[in-house]
């Protein structure tokens, strides 16, 4: 048997629109008109699949450095190591890396808390260890730490020292040149052909849309389904002693 050997598939933009086209039933005869058209709806497409919960292949870890009673981070308060392409924050911790630390970092997890919560908070600027976090979910959305960094947790000598780390869910980059490829892993491929078609459908042949919704919607589910971590599921049964009370 002679395979290829090689895993490396992919499409660029223009294969992507060839085929999305091709589904639709609109041959070789396209206008610039057309493909500009394909690649608005690619980055329409793209976006609404930020609404689709997290994809794996864009979680990332950002790192901050503590500053002694700042609560809010952000990329306006420190563009040089806060990410820029944040939709949401998804675990955070605390490290220490102060000697005799540095080789075996100590961390604390952080709680994730809500806007309401956030703000019944009656001191939002008091000093100590920090223990929660708020997202604030604007344009450029910012991590914000109750308490605020104390002395014990920030250094403007050090300030790799005292870090805020977290895992964070980045948006989708946009399609861009036409010889680009998308910023998608090779398990969506399937249905990102199938979404673009399903969109351009509905401009162009929308006798078909509920046709190529269909297909759309299913590739879409089983590449969801796929995205996810495979771990052991632990279930223990709850023990009552005495009378149960």
């Amino acid at each position: 048997m002679t395979t290829s050997g090689t895993t490396s598939f992919n499409l660029e933009l223009d294969d992507l629109f060839d085929e999305a086209y091709g589904r639709v039933g609109i041959g070789s005869s396209r206008s610039g008109n057309h493909i500009k058209t394909a690649r608005r709806n690619l980055n329409i497409l793209l976006s609404e699949w930020d609404n689709r919960g997290v994809h794996l292949w864009k979680v990332k870890l950002a790192t901050i450095p503590l500053i002694l009673g700042q609560a809010e981070y952000s990329y306006t308060t420190d563009p040089t190591n806060y990410p820029n392409d944040i939709n949401d924050v998804l675990e955070a911790y605390i490290r220490n890396n102060t000697s005799p630390n540095a080789s075996s970092p100590t961390d604390t997890s952080l709680t994730k808390i809500d806007r309401s919560a956030y703000a019944a908070l009656p001191n939002k600027l008091s000093q100590g260890t920090p223990s929660q976090y708020y997202v604030q979910r604007t344009y450029s959305p910012s991590v914000f730490l109750y308490q605020t960094p104390g002395s014990g947790f920030s250094s403007s000598s050090t300030p790799s020292n005292y870090q805020l780390r977290f895992y964070y869910l980045a948006r989708i980059e946009d399609g861009g040149r036409y010889t680009n490829t998308p910023d998608v892993v090779f398990r969506f491929l399937p249905c990102l052909t199938s979404g673009l078609a399903y969109y351009l459908s509905i401009t162009y042949r929308p006798e078909k849309t509920e046709m190529l919704k269909l297909i759309y919607e299913d590739e879409l589910q089983r590449a969801l389904q796929e995205d996810g971590q495979r771990t052991s599921l632990f279930i223990s049964p709850k023990t009552f002693y005495g009378d149960g009370v």
